[in-house]
Protein backbone atom coordinates (compact mmCIF):
# COMPACT_ATOMS: atom_id res chain seq x y z
CA UNK A 1 0.00 0.00 0.00
CA UNK A 2 1.41 3.52 -0.89
CA UNK A 3 0.46 7.42 -0.72
CA UNK A 4 2.60 10.43 -0.77
CA UNK A 5 4.28 12.09 2.06
CA UNK A 6 7.35 14.24 2.49
CA UNK A 7 9.28 14.93 5.62
CA UNK A 8 10.75 18.52 5.90
CA UNK A 9 13.29 19.87 8.34
CA UNK A 10 11.78 22.20 11.02
CA UNK A 11 13.47 24.63 13.31
CA UNK A 12 16.11 23.07 15.48
CA UNK A 13 16.86 20.32 13.69
CA UNK A 14 13.23 19.04 14.00
CA UNK A 15 11.59 17.61 10.70
CA UNK A 16 8.15 18.25 9.56
CA UNK A 17 5.55 15.55 8.37
CA UNK A 18 3.93 16.37 5.36
CA UNK A 19 1.28 13.95 4.63
CA UNK A 20 -1.36 13.26 2.17
CA UNK A 21 -3.57 10.02 1.94
CA UNK A 22 -5.79 8.80 -0.99
CA UNK A 23 -8.32 5.66 -1.58
CA UNK A 24 -6.90 3.64 -3.93
CA UNK A 25 -8.90 5.57 -6.83
CA UNK A 26 -6.11 8.73 -5.80
CA UNK A 27 -8.93 10.77 -4.24
CA UNK A 28 -8.34 12.38 -1.10
CA UNK A 29 -9.26 11.06 1.85
CA UNK A 30 -10.26 13.50 4.54
CA UNK A 31 -10.63 11.88 8.71
CA UNK A 32 -7.75 9.89 8.43
CA UNK A 33 -5.41 9.75 11.38
CA UNK A 34 -1.94 10.11 11.15
CA UNK A 35 0.85 8.90 13.92
CA UNK A 36 4.62 8.44 14.36
CA UNK A 37 5.69 6.34 16.94
CA UNK A 38 9.33 6.62 18.53
CA UNK A 39 11.35 3.98 18.21
CA UNK A 40 14.91 6.03 18.90
CA UNK A 41 16.66 9.46 20.07
CA UNK A 42 15.97 12.01 22.41
CA UNK A 43 11.70 11.68 23.56
CA UNK A 44 10.74 15.32 24.00
CA UNK A 45 8.32 15.21 26.88
CA UNK A 46 4.73 16.86 25.64
CA UNK A 47 1.63 17.01 27.72
CA UNK A 48 -1.45 16.36 26.29
CA UNK A 49 -4.10 19.53 25.03
CA UNK A 50 -7.73 19.66 26.12
CA UNK A 51 -10.12 18.80 22.89
CA UNK A 52 -13.73 19.90 22.65
CA UNK A 53 -16.56 17.66 20.84
CA UNK A 54 -19.51 19.32 20.36
CA UNK A 55 -23.17 18.36 19.67
CA UNK A 56 -24.53 20.51 16.65
CA UNK A 57 -27.38 19.59 14.48
CA UNK A 58 -27.75 16.35 16.22
CA UNK A 59 -24.07 15.58 15.17
CA UNK A 60 -20.77 15.45 16.80
CA UNK A 61 -18.69 17.83 15.71
CA UNK A 62 -15.70 16.98 14.41
CA UNK A 63 -16.72 14.00 13.78
CA UNK A 64 -13.38 12.46 13.87
CA UNK A 65 -11.39 13.46 16.86
CA UNK A 66 -7.48 12.28 17.40
CA UNK A 67 -6.25 12.57 20.85
CA UNK A 68 -2.53 12.28 23.16
CA UNK A 69 -3.41 9.54 25.56
CA UNK A 70 -4.30 11.39 28.62
CA UNK A 71 -5.84 13.76 27.17
CA UNK A 72 -9.35 15.93 28.73
CA UNK A 73 -12.29 16.06 26.58
CA UNK A 74 -15.22 18.77 26.45
CA UNK A 75 -18.25 18.09 25.05
CA UNK A 76 -20.36 20.85 24.74
CA UNK A 77 -24.07 20.75 23.82
CA UNK A 78 -24.59 23.41 21.29
CA UNK A 79 -28.26 22.21 20.52
CA UNK A 80 -31.33 23.78 21.45
CA UNK A 81 -32.25 20.36 22.99
CA UNK A 82 -30.46 17.69 25.06
CA UNK A 83 -28.18 15.01 24.66
CA UNK A 84 -26.94 11.80 26.27
CA UNK A 85 -23.34 11.07 24.86
CA UNK A 86 -21.80 7.78 26.01
CA UNK A 87 -19.42 5.19 24.52
CA UNK A 88 -19.17 1.40 24.91
CA UNK A 89 -15.41 1.20 23.24
CA UNK A 90 -13.03 -1.22 25.57
CA UNK A 91 -10.57 2.35 25.34
CA UNK A 92 -13.17 4.27 27.23
CA UNK A 93 -16.55 3.12 28.65
CA UNK A 94 -18.11 6.35 29.97
CA UNK A 95 -21.44 8.50 29.78
CA UNK A 96 -22.40 11.55 30.33
CA UNK A 97 -26.18 11.54 31.15
CA UNK A 98 -28.89 13.50 29.59
CA UNK A 99 -27.99 17.58 29.30
CA UNK A 100 -27.67 20.74 28.31
CA UNK A 101 -24.31 23.08 27.74
CA UNK A 102 -21.38 22.28 28.77
CA UNK A 103 -21.00 19.18 31.34
CA UNK A 104 -18.53 20.52 34.22
CA UNK A 105 -16.37 17.68 34.06
CA UNK A 106 -14.40 17.13 31.28
CA UNK A 107 -13.99 12.87 30.14
CA UNK A 108 -9.94 11.99 30.23
CA UNK A 109 -9.02 9.58 27.54
CA UNK A 110 -5.83 7.66 29.08
CA UNK A 111 -5.02 4.41 26.70
CA UNK A 112 -4.69 4.07 23.19
CA UNK A 113 -7.30 2.56 20.89
CA UNK A 114 -10.71 3.42 19.40
CA UNK A 115 -13.59 5.20 20.31
CA UNK A 116 -16.85 5.15 18.92
CA UNK A 117 -19.49 7.72 20.53
CA UNK A 118 -22.81 7.91 20.20
CA UNK A 119 -26.32 9.59 21.67
CA UNK A 120 -28.91 7.43 23.87
CA UNK A 121 -31.61 10.07 22.10
CA UNK A 122 -30.50 10.35 18.75
CA UNK A 123 -29.47 6.96 17.35
CA UNK A 124 -28.09 8.51 13.71
CA UNK A 125 -25.41 10.36 16.08
CA UNK A 126 -21.85 8.63 15.25
CA UNK A 127 -18.52 9.91 16.10
CA UNK A 128 -15.25 8.45 16.85
CA UNK A 129 -11.82 9.65 18.86
CA UNK A 130 -9.14 7.65 18.13
CA UNK A 131 -6.59 8.29 20.99
CA UNK A 132 -2.58 7.85 20.36
CA UNK A 133 0.05 7.25 22.65
CA UNK A 134 2.30 10.04 20.94
CA UNK A 135 2.79 13.37 20.83
CA UNK A 136 3.43 13.54 17.17
CA UNK A 137 -0.38 13.32 14.88
CA UNK A 138 -2.79 14.76 12.79
CA UNK A 139 -5.63 14.26 11.02
CA UNK A 140 -6.33 14.66 6.97
CA UNK A 141 -8.19 17.85 5.89
CA UNK A 142 -10.64 17.06 3.09
CA UNK A 143 -7.30 17.41 0.34
CA UNK A 144 -6.56 14.07 2.31
CA UNK A 145 -3.33 16.74 3.81
CA UNK A 146 -1.94 16.50 7.12
CA UNK A 147 1.59 17.79 8.91
CA UNK A 148 3.26 16.54 12.01
CA UNK A 149 5.88 19.53 12.97
CA UNK A 150 9.14 18.69 15.55
CA UNK A 151 9.87 15.15 14.56
CA UNK A 152 13.42 15.05 16.53
CA UNK A 153 16.57 12.73 15.21
CA UNK A 154 15.52 9.53 15.48
CA UNK A 155 13.50 5.87 13.94
CA UNK A 156 10.07 6.18 13.93
CA UNK A 157 6.89 4.08 13.03
CA UNK A 158 4.47 6.37 11.05
CA UNK A 159 0.73 4.34 11.40
CA UNK A 160 -2.52 5.79 8.94
CA UNK A 161 -6.17 4.99 10.96
CA UNK A 162 -9.78 6.00 9.63
CA UNK A 163 -12.64 4.97 11.22
CA UNK A 164 -14.18 3.76 7.71
CA UNK A 165 -11.07 1.22 6.81
CA UNK A 166 -11.41 -1.77 5.26
CA UNK A 167 -7.88 -3.32 7.03
CA UNK A 168 -5.38 -2.34 9.45
CA UNK A 169 -2.74 -0.61 7.42
CA UNK A 170 0.70 -1.73 8.27
CA UNK A 171 3.68 0.48 9.90
CA UNK A 172 5.87 2.15 7.94
CA UNK A 173 9.21 2.51 9.56
CA UNK A 174 11.35 6.21 8.60
CA UNK A 175 14.42 8.21 9.90
CA UNK A 176 14.15 11.49 10.54
CA UNK A 177 17.31 13.06 10.70
CA UNK A 178 16.89 16.78 10.54
CA UNK A 179 18.37 17.58 7.20
CA UNK A 180 16.54 15.30 4.64
CA UNK A 181 13.32 14.72 2.83
CA UNK A 182 12.01 11.13 3.23
CA UNK A 183 9.15 9.94 1.13
CA UNK A 184 6.16 7.98 2.72
CA UNK A 185 2.52 6.94 2.28
CA UNK A 186 0.00 4.76 2.29
CA UNK A 187 -3.69 4.51 0.37
CA UNK A 188 -6.53 3.46 2.16
CA UNK A 189 -9.49 1.04 0.98
CA UNK A 190 -12.40 2.13 2.74
CA UNK A 191 -15.92 0.31 3.26
CA UNK A 192 -18.59 1.19 1.47
CA UNK A 193 -20.82 3.88 3.18
CA UNK A 194 -24.35 2.16 4.02
CA UNK A 195 -27.17 2.81 2.22
CA UNK A 196 -30.34 4.75 3.49
CA UNK A 197 -33.26 3.08 5.03
CA UNK A 198 -36.11 2.81 2.07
Amino acid sequence: MKALAVIAIGAAEAATLDVTVRDPGSAPVADAIVYSIQKSGARPERAPRGASIAQKDKQFAPPVTVVQAGTSVQFPNRDPFRHHVYSFSPTKIFEIKLYAGTPADPVVFDKPGEVVLGCNIHDSMVGYIYVVDTPFFAKTDAQGRARIEGLPPGDFDVMVWHPAQAAAIPAHPISAKGEESIPFGATITLRPAPRPPG
